[in-house]
């Protein structure tokens, strides 16, 4: 397998907020102990994946105060800090985390003061870049309804300073446009990769508006995507399948950034090598037969 040096300029970049930002970036969820819970096993590994991401051209990390809870953050602010010029650093709230590793929602506005506190304070930042509206949902998908009294209270957080831009994560086409009709909406947060497609018409809604979105679990999540025919084209390409299945989301629309989590300075090269990879005419139609068969 040939080795797919990062270039990640090579993937170009969109706006998110008022800069904008390389479309491959980097998330840090899994810099967190197992489950998202705890510390890493290795904190100088940590250290070393942040800084070398920063290094490659990095410059939108996501992250939230409910990984660890508190280490992801503090892991940044070690590792980063005081951060460069053109770093943009999306944080999410609306959870906290139980002492048994429980997701919990936390959407009242004290709730949501807290956390955007917690945040600022664990970053070592005096503004957040941008702020999440996470939704619980369904976990990993959304579920209808008002997200008014939260979003409210995050923009009033924002007017008075305390975030620069507002976001949502978990949401559906109808709450997008609820929350763009009480403040401005820079990104949208959801499940999305090539065998998971259910917000196809959400992520061209999106670009139509300027609007970047960001899949999370663009490589599967807890459970990574598996299939032959994406095993089968990253063979063809000298690339791996990870690689195959960034560069797929890279190639389905200018405004989708993306954000791969990995503790482990291999895995980051790798996905970071996806920037650069051609997708052939052939490789792409093969690649979205993949949604076809899995059309949920």
């Amino acid at each position: 397998m040939t080795v797919i040096t990062a270039d990640i300029t090579a993937a170009g970049s969109f706006r998110l907020g008022d800069r904008a930002v390389n479309r491959m970036g980097y998330g840090a969820m899994q810099l967190a102990g197992p489950g998202v819970f705890g510390p890493p096993k290795d904190r100088a590994a940590a250290l070393a994946v942040l800084r070398e991401a920063v290094a490659s051209g990095v410059d939108h990390i996501d992250t939230s105060d409910f990984y660890g809870p508190h280490i992801t953050n503090q892991l940044i602010r070690e590792a980063l800090h005081p951060y460069p010029d053109g770093l943009v650093i999306v944080t999410k709230v609306g959870a906290v985390r139980g002492s048994d590793a429980s997701w919990n929602p936390a959407m009242a506005p004290a709730d949501l003061t807290r956390a955007v506190h917690d945040n600022l304070r664990n970053l070592g930042v005096e503004a957040l870049d941008v702020v999440n509206l996470r939704l619980m949902g369904r976990v990993h998908g959304p579920s209808e309804g008002s997200l008014e009294e939260p979003f409210t209270a995050l923009a009033e957080l924002k007017r008075q300073g305390l975030i620069r831009h507002l976001g949502l994560s978990n949401v559906t086409s109808a709450q997008v446009a609820e929350a763009r009709g009480i403040a401005e909406v820079v990104c949208v947060q959801n499940l999305y990769n090539v065998v998971h497609r259910e917000d196809n018409a959400l992520i061209d809604e999106l670009q139509d508006m300027g609007v970047a979105y960001v899949p999370f679990f663009p490589l599967g999540g807890f459970t990574p995507l598996q299939s032959s025919t994406l095993s089968d084209v990253a063979r063809d390409l000298g690339a791996t399948p990870m690689q195959a299945a960034l560069a797929w989301l890279l190639h389905r629309a200018p405004n989708i950034l993306l954000i791969p989590g990995t503790s482990s300075l291999g895995h980051l090269r790798e996905n970071l090598g996806a920037a650069s990879l051609r997708l052939s005419d052939e490789a792409l139609a093969r690649l979205d037969s993949i949604g076809e068969k899995n059309p949920h």
